[in-house]
């Protein structure tokens, strides 16, 4: 990962990263880019990524809400998109959380 690129590509590079299927948390993005306490920061970075191609529909706050739904247009489009990879969402919370996250420390 290099150093020299801002904060919010070194976020979008990762996001590119999180496998179909699979979640992470912003904390867990922040953490691995060396930014533990930089979550918000990285909540802001998807926020902004909608021109990126960045998948910002598997980043969830850290027990597995939907948080940044409003971010998306239409009305469920981030639940929408979870659910067509498989990913089961119940009242804006990711079901079986554990199963799903993916944890960029661990598995890069």
């Amino acid at each position: 990962m290099s150093k020299d690129k801002n904060f919010f590509e070194r976020v979008y590079e990762v996001a590119r990263l999180i496998p179909y299927g699979r979640v992470t948390s912003y904390g867990a993005i922040a953490t691995y880019l060396g930014a533990a306490r930089s979550a918000r920061m990285v909540g802001w970075a998807m926020n902004n990524s909608s021109s990126k191609e960045v998948p910002a529909h598997r980043v969830v706050n850290r027990i597995g809400l939907l948080t940044g739904k409003q971010h998306f247009d239409g009305t469920n489009l981030m639940q929408q998109l979870l659910e067509s990879e498989g990913v089961i969402v119940i009242e804006n919370q990711i079901q079986n959380f554990e199963t799903v996250f993916w944890n960029p420390i661990i598995e890069l």
